[in-house]
């Protein structure tokens, strides 16, 4: 479960933060085939303050918990993996919600996130219930 729970948060902070960067690099999503379009129901105008928030909150938050996981720091390594777990699934539902639109990978990273959290939690010491 350790190992899996490592290979899924280093997975989370990989593609959001590579996928950020694109969007910061390329604001008009053309690099990720986005089209600006999905933005007309959001406060966005481009791709880049949701770059923005998807490396720097997404990729960082899961980031941290790589780290300190490297570090052996258990305790610290599964909060910080419920936290970017928690982050993701509300990235996600917020996605959802404001671009009115449901891809695929959505449910992905949406299924990567709650796992995130269940094995963070219980290997924090506690039962999921």
């Amino acid at each position: 479960m350790k190992l899996l729970l490592f290979l899924l948060v280093v997975f989370i902070a990989l593609t959001a933060i590579v996928s950020g960067s694109l969007m910061i690099n390329d604001p008009d999503g053309s690099t990720l085939d986005l089209s600006v379009n999905l933005l007309s129901n959001t406060p966005f105008k481009n791709f880049l303050v949701p770059g923005i928030i998807l490396t720097g909150l997404a990729g960082g938050m899961n980031l941290l918990a790589v780290f300190y996981n490297l570090q052996r720091n258990k305790k610290k390594c599964y909060n910080w993996a419920m936290a970017g777990g928690f982050l993701l699934c509300g990235w996600i539902l917020l996605q959802m919600f404001l671009i009115n639109v449901t891809h695929w990978l959505h449910f992905i990273y949406m299924g990567t996130g709650i796992l995130v959290i269940l094995i963070a939690y219980q290997l924090n010491g506690k039962w999921a219930v």
